[in-house]
């Protein structure tokens, strides 16, 4: 089993930056793809970010892109993903993922392990 940590979540202003973290523990795989997915109340679970093992590959969501970044440093076994010029409709509860493959996806069927989830808000 592989343990998924978010951390980094909180509350900022309309045009401020957060920077997400997630780490990996347990029976981390040699190589894998990890993603960024998040969920506004009422709404379905978002594509926003996915990286390779390498980091060499990278996605975006509409959302997302010119805004967001996703990293990796796997000595660290830790993704991250930097959000700046936030917006309201970034409110949602982020969460962190990783597949058994080195192949990044935008369908949240595809990713193995899940964290918790950590909490953004955005005020206007």
């Amino acid at each position: 089993q592989v343990q998924l940590a978010e951390s980094g979540g909180g509350l900022v202003q309309a045009g401020g930056s957060l920077r997400l973290s997630c780490a990996a523990s347990g029976r981390t795989f040699s190589r894998y793809a990890m993603g960024w997915f998040r969920q506004a109340p009422g709404k379905e679970r978002e594509f926003v970010a996915a990286i390779s093992w390498s980091g060499g590959i990278t996605y975006y969501g509409d959302s997302a892109k010119g805004r967001f970044t996703i990293s990796r440093d796997n000595a660290k076994n830790t993704e991250y993903l930097q959000m700046n010029s936030l917006k309201p409709e970034d409110t949602a509860v982020y969460y962190c993922a990783a597949r058994r493959t080195d192949v990044p996806a935008s369908s949240s069927r595809a990713y193995d392990y899940w964290g918790q989830g950590t909490q953004v808000t955005v005020s206007s």
